[in-house]
């Protein structure tokens, strides 16, 4: 029986693109929906992002009961979760892209604007840079993605801090813990090293 994977609809993410890239990888059924019972239900889960924190926060709680399924289906079902870019960010405490606003607390930190040491280079961080793993994990191996974002989780545990890049400073590029990830850069751009990636999201088994 094919997996059911449920892409979150919550009008913050570039939907199609993420689902044309998990079909791309092998994601025998992709279900893009804002049902919170179709969350709960699923064998896998990603969590796209485009936009402000607050705003995105804001879309995926105004979703009755969204949160709370995503919670049981990770935490009390153990399904594996992928966060992407916004995705990503939604995972720390807290987020102070226009003001500070709280965010799922899944792995913790605070989300802040990106501060480059070296003023030629520009916000947002935008096109291909090198991932660098800092930890050993089944998803995450060196390469080059995708990026486009202004803001970044700091703060974060080392331990769960699984990648870096560069931007004028060193910033996180991937988080998990247990059976959730999360990336900064986007798999859906970044061709062969992206598809590869939600490949190994879609065997993997926590």
């Amino acid at each position: 029986m094919a997996e059911r994977l449920a892409l979150i609809d919550y009008g913050a993410g570039n939907l199609r693109s993420v689902e044309n890239a998990l079909k791309a990888a092998g994601a025998a059924e992709v279900l893009v929906t804002s049902d919170p019972e179709a969350v709960r239900a699923a064998d896998r889960i990603v969590l796209p992002g485009v936009g402000a924190f607050a705003a995105c926060m804001g879309a995926l709680s105004g979703i009755s009961g969204m949160v709370e399924a995503m919670g049981e289906a990770v935490y009390d079902k153990g399904r594996p979760f992928l966060g992407i870019c916004v995705g990503m960010q939604l995972l720390a405490d807290t987020g102070e892209e226009y003001g500070s606003h709280a965010g799922l607390g899944w792995i913790g930190g605070t989300v802040r604007a990106l501060r480059p040491g070296d003023p030629a280079l520009k916000v947002p961080h935008m096109g291909w840079n090198d991932v660098v793993p800092t930890a050993a994990h089944p998803l995450i191996v060196p390469g080059e993605a995708y990026f486009l974002h202004s803001y970044a989780i700091e703060d974060i545990d080392p331990a769960l801090r699984l990648a870096t890049t560069e931007h004028g400073a060193t910033v996180t590029a991937a988080v998990g813990r247990d059976n959730i990830v999360g990336v900064q850069f986007h798999p859906e751009k970044s061709q062969a090293y992206g598809l590869a990636l939600l490949g190994r999201f879609l065997e993997w088994r926590p």
